[in-house]
């Protein structure tokens, strides 16, 4: 049996809690390139995951609660709203 490290198994757990809520999410199969400006928005909200699933969920709570995407950047995550970047990543 292989053992994933930990950032796999952050990206492979949220994927799983996305289709599960059914949250559109945009990666690297979708996009030619993506970048955030930070400097545009009046805040920035950062999500540290740190095995506590309860991360993940209010994480992917707001993409519902928006009625907004989730895009994926490497091995974070974000949800842009008007002007607040909510970022999710791995410890």
């Amino acid at each position: 049996m292989k053992i994933l490290p930990k950032k796999e198994l952050f990206i492979k757990r949220v994927y799983e809690i996305v289709n599960e809520l059914k949250i559109p999410l945009i990666d690297e199969r979708v996009y030619d390139d993506v970048s955030f400006s930070g400097k545009l928005a009046i805040a920035s909200v950062r999500f540290t995951f740190e095995d506590d699933e309860s991360v993940i969920r209010g994480f992917l709570g707001l993409a519902e609660y928006f009625h907004t995407v989730v895009i994926k950047s490497k091995d974070r995550f974000f949800i842009p709203h008007a002007s607040i970047l909510f970022q999710l990543q791995s410890a």
